[in-house]
Parts: C-alpha cells; sequence; structure tokens
C-alpha cells in the first residue's frame, strides 16, 4: 500500500548585505600559512614562492605610485617609537624617496635606549638586517644587528656584559622588545627585503620624529644617550619629506 508523505516546507534564508559577504568568505593567504611546510621546516624560497603571487603585485604598485623602479637598489625602515609607526624610504639614483608608511601594531618599552637583556626596551640607533627568519613564532621575521658597535661600545665601557640580543621586525601583534607590524605588513617587508638583498637595508629606530623636534635625552638616561641622539638625527636627514 503507497502511503502519502507530506513533506515539510524549507525555507531558504538567502544572505544580503554584510550576512552575503560573510557566506562567501574566502580564506586570507595568512589564514592559510599552514598549507604549506610546517614552522621549523620552511626556507626562504618556501616563503617566496608562497607569497610572491599576491604580495609582489601591492609592492610593484606602491613604488610605480611614487615613481621609483621595482625592486630597489636600497630600502631604509625609519621607525619612530611615539608616532609608532615605520616609513619605507627607498633609494635611487643617489636621492632617498618615500614609498609608505606601515603602523606598529605592539612594541614594549618606553622612550630611550636598550640598556640590558630583559628590560623589554625596543633599541634606538642605526641598525641593519642580519637575516630573515622564515620560521618565526611571530609569522615571518627580519633579526637586526643589535648590540651594534656603538651599542657594543658603551655597554663594554659601562661593564653592562649582557646588552640584549635577539631584537626583530616581526609579525602578530604581541612584542617583547621587538617591532611587530602584523602579519600583512611583515610579509610585505620580508618579500621586499629578500628582493633588495639585506646587505641593502638600513634600519633607524628614533624615539620620536627628529624631523619635528630634536631629541633631549632625560637626566635619567646615560651620557652617551645625547651622542646616540645626534648620530640618529643625521641619518635622519636624508629622509626629507
Amino acid at each position: 500500500m503507497l502511503k502519502k508523505v507530506i513533506c515539510p516546507l524549507m525555507l531558504v534564508l538567502t544572505p544580503t548585505g554584510d550576512a552575503l559577504a560573510e557566506s562567501l568568505y574566502i580564506p586570507s593567504p595568512s589564514s592559510t600559512y599552514a598549507l604549506y611546510p610546517p614552522t621549523g621546516s620552511r626556507t626562504i624560497t618556501d616563503v617566496m614562492e608562497r607569497y610572491t603571487p599576491f604580495v609582489e603585485p601591492r609592492l610593484k604598485r606602491y613604488f610605480e605610485n611614487v615613481g621609483l623602479t621595482y625592486p630597489p637598489q636600497n630600502i631604509a625602515l625609519f621607525a619612530m617609537k611615539q608616532e609608532r609607526n615605520v616609513e619605507l624610504w627607498a633609494k635611487e639614483k643617489g636621492k632617498w624617496s618615500y614609498v609608505k608608511r606601515y603602523d606598529i601594531q605592539k612594541m614594549s618599552g618606553h622612550m630611550g635606549p636598550k640598556m640590558r637583556e630583559g628590560d623589554k626596551q625596543v633599541p634606538e640607533g642605526v641598525y641593519q638586517v642580519s637575516l630573515l627568519n622564515p620560521n618565526s613564532r611571530y609569522h615571518l621575521s627580519m633579526k637586526l644587528n643589535y648590540p651594534n658597535e656603538f651599542d657594543r661600545k658603551y655597554a663594554q665601557l659601562e661593564g653592562r656584559t649582557s646588552p640584549g640580543s635577539n631584537i626583530f621586525i616581526h609579525g602578530k601583534e604581541a612584542s617583547v622588545g621587538c617591532l611587530a607590524m602584523g602579519d600583512y605588513a611583515i610579509e610585505e617587508l620580508f618579500l621586499l627585503a629578500e628582493r633588495t638583498g639585506i646587505d641593502n637595508i638600513e634600519v633607524l629606530i628614533s624615539p620620536h620624529d627628529p624631523r619635528k623636534g630634536k631629541l633631549l635625552a632625560a637626566n635619567t638616561q646615560p651620557y652617551w644617550t645625547k651622542i646616540l641622539y645626534r648620530d640618529i638625527e643625521q641619518h635622519a636627514r636624508k629622509f626629507n619629506r
């Protein structure tokens, strides 16, 4: 015997507006980071192959917008603690030109130079990128050559045997003594650093923008802070907007 079956009405809701956008969400490149070699086994080549297709077009556009050649021969990252940003500059035909600004997502400490291991201070001074780390706990990172010659000199004079180490510019939004730029920014900076060559990168870290006023050392800071700040001011002069 055949039975009559009554199917319940199915109500289908079609999302619109923001709800539609959310329903069509496609993971960002950063959120699919785990799809390639796990942390600890990645190489710089792995990172470049993973991110070049969608990061490099952005970089090329930044440079085209200011009339510069990509990749550049030299770049500088000018970080200012008080303003909480990092300016990207590029050198072409002997002239430095502003490219763009990145916001610092997180940093620890206060104004003033780094003194010792564990003080949570972001160093101040003129640095270089010493290596690129594709296996960072903070997505990607670029290690700075802290302590540099200046830092080592005054640490030795003052008997500070542990001035600190392992200072990075990295992704994510957490930091102890480093500059956390967020994943989106570090993907661009990492790729740009590899394209430019780490030997062609200058990193200047200042307590505030010296173009807006002289850098003044607090009475509680070491005597050599004044020497350091004059050096930072001198290097900042070429970044004239």
